[in-house]
């Protein structure tokens, strides 16, 4: 909700494609500058007690953001600022929430777990922007911002409830820098593809809920229900694919194929919103494009931590967060100056464009990446994706 009414309000402010990218950039750059030391933080401390604060944090934003536009006090330079304040909280929010849900769940049903936590994820991204929507056609913008805040006592309050149980790091064992991360993906052949899977999607898929403003107003001739229609497509998609398509996926054993293929797909249905001029088409288009970000985001993230050494799963995770959402800075900029110099739809064209020849070339140049193959289901080893040693036929667990 509050990432619809914070694009409208920019919308509305300024009326600039170019604004709606820096916003979106300036929400997603302490990723990229402070990710590192909050994977390790997220490492050494109590993620718990950690994910309170930060929860609490985001929490007393989105009322400082629905007191503003309240009273008529907002301006573009506080939107910038606070969207800013709740990236820095997401940059320690992030891994650590992560990472959380291996504490939960145990390795052994990570990927399960992960999938669980996507389905509550995209149900929100299905029911949040429809909800904002109407919420902002009926009765303004304010409410949807302390709807969002009062939300958060639901997120403290299970915060409080849950208990975890963390992984004991063996005797001895020394927490790593982060460079020791960078070097340990450097032997992992199969991590370094789901890295740029991940960054391929996010990259040139995600940014381009930033041009929908303007597609709803100038190409569809909509105001900011036609908005919370096209956003809760996608989430709608992204639900109907955690449960229909990520099971299915989570038994295939050629899931490199599939993931690259889940990337195609959704180049394919970008290019067929940039040219859509009607609203049941573009819902479809939205729908159906985002299909794939399950498939591909899920895998990742719990296969990742399946790999990863236990006291190194919040820097790798974090280390996966930077690749993907921590580019966001700048894809942001990039599609906020294309689509203010080309407009919109060419410039959701050339991202679609992107996604489905950027895959074909990373199959062409990675051509084991559609012959990856995950061993039969069993124990967390044997369900994981194969290491560089692993990957050259020593282990009889891969092929």
């Amino acid at each position: 909700m509050q990432a619809t009414a914070q694009s409208w309000t920019v919308w509305q402010l300024s009326h600039s494609v170019r604004d709606l990218g820096l916003v979106a950039m300036l929400e997603s750059l302490p990723l990229l500058l402070f990710g590192a030391l909050a994977g390790t933080i997220a490492d050494r401390v109590d993620r718990r007690r950690l994910l309170l604060g930060t929860q609490t944090a985001a929490m007393l934003l989105a009322f400082v953001f629905a007191f503003l536009v309240q009273s008529q006090l907002i301006q573009l330079w506080h939107v910038f600022l606070l969207a800013f304040g709740l990236g820095c909280v997401s940059a320690l929010d992030l891994p650590a929430q992560n990472a959380f849900i291996g504490d939960l769940s145990g390795l052994d049903q990570v990927r399960q777990a992960v999938a669980l936590d996507n389905m509550v994820l995209q149900a929100s991204r299905m029911v949040g922007p429809t909800v904002a929507g109407w919420v902002m056609g009926a009765l303004g913008i304010a409410p949807a911002f302390w709807i969002n805040g009062a939300s958060f006592l639901a997120v403290i309050g299970t915060l409080l409830a849950v208990r975890a149980r963390r992984g004991v790091q063996p005797q001895g064992q020394q927490q790593d820098d982060f460079p020791e991360v960078i070097r340990y993906v450097g032997t992992q052949a199969r991590i370094q593809d789901l890295l740029l899977l991940s960054g391929l999607l996010t990259f040139f898929l995600f940014t381009i809920g930033q041009l929908l403003p303007p597609i709803a107003t100038d190409r569809l001739q909509g105001g900011p229900e036609t908005l919370g229609l096209l956003l809760g497509a996608t989430g709608a998609g992204a639900t109907v694919s955690l449960f229909v398509v990520v099971p299915v996926v989570l038994q295939a054993r050629r899931v490199g194929l599939t993931l690259a293929g889940a990337v195609i797909w959704a180049g394919l249905w970008v290019v067929v919103l940039s040219a859509s001029n009607w609203l049941g088409l573009s819902m479809a288009a939205g729908f159906l494009c985002s299909l794939a970000v399950p498939v591909v985001m899920t895998s990742a993230n719990g296969i990742i931590q399946m790999l990863a050494p236990p006291h190194m799963r919040a820097r790798l995770l974090v280390l996966w967060i930077m690749v993907t959402f921590g580019l966001q800075p700048i894809a942001a900029l990039l599609v906020g100056f294309s689509g203010q110099i080309l407009g919109a739809p060419l410039a959701i064209l050339i991202n679609g464009l992107a996604l489905v020849f950027g895959t074909v070339l990373l199959l062409a140049i990675h051509p084991d990446l559609g012959r990856w193959r995950l061993a039969p289901q069993g124990d967390p080893v044997s369900a994981a994706w194969p290491t560089a040693q692993q990957a050259e036929g020593t282990s009889p667990q891969y092929r």
